[in-house]
């Protein structure tokens, strides 16, 4: 497979910034940069692996880019990376076993080993280049790569009996292919006319000087094998093995990079080091500091400076055993598994986790947010009043001062206040633990009210719902429903103030009223929904999202599908059930999302809605009959296939989606509506020269008619806005693109009631 090469994104170094907000229809990733997992040079480039993408720093600017799926790379999780300097190739190895050879002509991706079939290990752990070809250290043994024709040569099966055996690291010295594998270090001579038959290895191990033991790594050093073995360096002379280093210390990775032997170290303490040996063995450079080499990796030697690839200290740049530049991407921390949100312009995603029978994870990575382009994250990293604080899974953000709230499933209410100030509610709040686990403080999900009351859920407590009152007082409320582990997760708040709250474990969805009288409980209603006619009507009693669309219908997706609830004001009269959309393609019909789980639901400006699956992100039409959209990680820069989370800018039309290899987002058509007239904002204005994209008209009240005409009132096009934005192709009605000149853009709703004007300006070289 053959694709050109994006555009790469490039960013200032110490201060990165995210890039600005794309254009409709296009991509951006917000994957983490921290951490570096292998490093790589060319004649003019550093490049760094992180777990999700990669990094470039130019040798002689210092400029960084990013290199992601967003970008064009094949896959998001990187397993190794290796730059060829003399075919001037990078080869990019990815955790599900598909490979990328990027060139001057663009990425070629050799999805082969991805593809096939076969039991056992199929990760790549290593590259090693020899001219025309490449090896690949695999779970499987051996795979050859010839880089000129972008094919797959040969699979080198060297275990005993021709089995497959996990192959750490290959090289060639004097004649001889090498290879440290899990049953020991292995040679054959490089002219062997069939080195796929494993009859023609010999294992070294257990003899020459060697234990019987798994070799962790081989390596060519000044034309002397060099082997690791239970944390010892032994380096080849004449025919036996002698030791040649140890110093007590875990070997975590060890390289040649230049004239120089690196090796990533860690002790029993958990202190971390690089060191740099001589010919002979001895340690001519240190390389220590904290929060910078933590758990290193690779190690360069470029030009009497070195650069340290580390899991949690980044990537950094070395000079008289000095860290002189540590580089910090603009990024959130990790990942996130958790809730998204919108608020006080920001985009917030809760990081943490807990597994489908609701245990909580230990997920220390806390809450991260964007505000103007930058990530900040909230977590006992950055913030040692959290430490601990774990697996926060929800959050709402405080419209009123600019603040969050967030829920820890085990560490109880955060409030992320102004300067960083944090507060913690727990036993000192009427916050309960869960019967059998005291000290766990569950707070499962948050919603603020028309009033600014703070809703909270208290997984497995006695009192499993509690509203923050406005005035910093407290209410509790017990439910009179059993309910399998007193089990309630996340609230959304329709528009008569009733609260919708999930009640996973299989319990259904919860109905509650407080007639207006928070401090009130005897007036209180209270209604289960559940599968059945009668009951709810729901697609399943394992209830996953909750959404309120436009409408102020709610959509219950389930393990099942979706359920649809229509009327909820008359829930708790009438009855009310859930209807569930069908969905009609190809003649055929169906269920909306029928026998699948829906992991998240969000709505958008034009009351579409975005549904989070496990085979990709869906948009569906307002009714939820018909699907406009379906990402998916083969056919969009999408990072999975597995969406957790999907959360809508409703100022911008960003669609943000989390999913389990990082957040990315997409820039879609559509934003929240103003109330009434308002300045509307038209982009690109002026039009340049050769520009065929879209044209957004935003600002726009709801459903508006929307007119683009002449000077002369001639009209040229009309087009009905997508909840407070239009959308123009910049041609009339015959599919002509218009001339140069000035056009008018007037707004107005179905009555012909005039609401906005506005002019765009269109440039021609003609």
């Amino acid at each position: 497979m053959y694709r050109l090469l994006l555009i790469l994104l490039f960013i200032s170094v110490n201060s990165i910034a995210q890039q600005s907000l794309p254009p409709i229809g296009m991509w951006r990733e917000h994957l983490p940069f921290q951490g570096t997992i292998d490093v790589t040079v060319s004649s003019n480039k550093v490049y760094a692996a992180t777990e999700y993408s990669l990094v470039s720093v130019d040798l002689q600017t210092n400029e960084v880019s990013r290199l992601s799926k967003v970008t064009g790379l094949s896959e998001t999780g990187v397993a190794a990376i290796k730059f060829d300097v003399l075919s001037n190739k990078l080869f990019i190895a990815y955790s599900n076993s598909n490979l990328d050879i990027i060139d001057n002509s663009g990425i070629h991706n050799l999805p082969e080993l991805k593809r096939k079939v076969v039991t056992g290990d199929k990760n790549i752990y290593d590259i090693y280049t020899d001219n025309q070809f490449s090896y690949l250290s695999t779970g499987l043994g051996v795979i050859v790569v010839d880089a000129e024709k972008y094919e797959i040569r040969d699979f080198w099966l060297i275990g005993e009996n021709g089995g497959p055996v996990k192959t750490n690291m290959f090289t060639k010295a004097g004649g001889n292919y090498y290879a440290a594998t899990e049953e020991g270090l292995k040679t054959t001579p490089a002219s062997t006319s069939n080195p796929a038959n494993s009859s023609s290895w010999l294992n070294l191990s257990g003899s020459n000087g060697l234990s019987a033991s798994a070799a962790k790594a081989v390596f060519n050093y000044n034309n002397t094998i060099v082997v690791i073995q239970n944390d010892t360096l032994f380096i080849k002379n004449s025919q036996d093995f002698q030791p040649f280093f140890s110093n007590g210390w875990h070997v975590l990775s060890a390289n040649v990079s230049g004239d120089k032997l690196l090796i990533s170290q860690k002790n029993s303490t958990g202190e971390a080091q690089v060191i740099v040996l001589d010919a002979n063995g001895n340690i001519i450079t240190e390389l220590k500091q904290e929060n910078v080499i933590a758990m290193p990796g690779k190690v360069l030697a470029i030009n009497n400076e070195y650069w340290v690839a580390d899991l949690y200290g980044g990537l950094s740049r070395w000079t008289n055993g000095s860290a002189t530049e540590v580089y910090k991407l603009n990024s959130p921390d990790n990942i996130a598994l958790g809730q998204l949100a919108f608020g006080n312009n920001t985009f917030y995603a809760a990081a943490g986790a807990i597994n489908d029978s609701w245990n909580y994870q230990y997920n220390p990575n806390g809450v991260y947010q964007l505000n103007n382009g930058y990530w900040d994250s909230f977590n006992k990293y950055h913030n040692p009043a959290l430490d601990t604080v774990l697996d926060i899974i929800s959050i709402a953000p405080d419209v009123r001062d600019g603040t969050l709230w967030a829920g820890s499933f085990g560490g109880g209410l955060v409030h992320l206040g102004a300067k960083n100030e944090i507060k913690i509610f727990k036993q000192d709040s009427p916050l309960e633990t869960i019967p059998g686990d005291p000290g766990s403080y569950r707070v499962s999900g948050l919603a603020f009210d028309k009033d600014h009351n703070l809703w909270i859920s208290n997984f497995g407590a006695n009192h499993p719902l509690h509203v923050l009152k406005n005035d910093g007082s407290w209410q509790s409320y017990t439910i009179p429903i059993n309910l399998n582990l007193n089990a309630v997760g996340r609230i959304i708040i329709d528009d008569a103030s009733q609260k919708w709250i999930q009640a996973p474990l299989g319990n259904g969805l919860l109905l509650f009223n407080d007639n207006g009288t928070i401090d009130n409980t005897s007036d209180d209603k209270w209604k289960l929904y559940t599968v059945g006619t009668g009951s709810g009507n729901l697609p399943s009693n394992n209830v996953t999202s909750l959404a309120k669309d436009k409408n102020g219908f709610i959509w219950v997706g389930t393990t099942n599908g979706i359920g649809v609830i229509q009327c909820p004001f008359e829930a708790l009269t009438s009855g009310c059930e859930a209807i569930w959309p069908v969905i009609k393609e190809g003649g055929f019909a169906n269920y909306l999302f029928k026998g699948e789980e829906v992991k998240s639901i969000a709505v958008d400006g034009a009351d579409r809605k975005w549904i989070a699956t496990s085979s990709g992100a869906w948009m569906v039409n307002s009714e939820g009959d018909k699907v406009l959209l379906h990402f998916t990680e083969e056919n969009s820069p999408l990072l999975s296939n597995n969406v957790l989370e999907i959360a809508v800018d409703g100022k911008t039309g960003e669609v943000y989606f989390a999913t389990d290899n990082g957040i990315c987002s997409y820039r879609s058509d559509a934003t929240d509506a103003l109330a009434d007239q308002g300045n509307l904002l038209v982009f690109p204005n002026p039009v340049p020269p050769g520009y065929n994209g879209p044209i957004a008209i935003k600002g726009l009240p709801e459903n508006s008619i929307v007119k683009i005409t002449e000077l002369n009132g001639r009209l040229v096009y009309q087009v009905r806005s997508l909840g407070g934005q239009a959308i123009w192709n910049g041609r009339d009605y015959k599919g002509r693109k218009v001339a140069s000149g000035i056009y008018i853009v007037i707004a107005s709703d179905d009555q012909q009631q005039q609401k906005a004007v506005t002019k765009i300006v269109f440039i021609s070289n003609e």
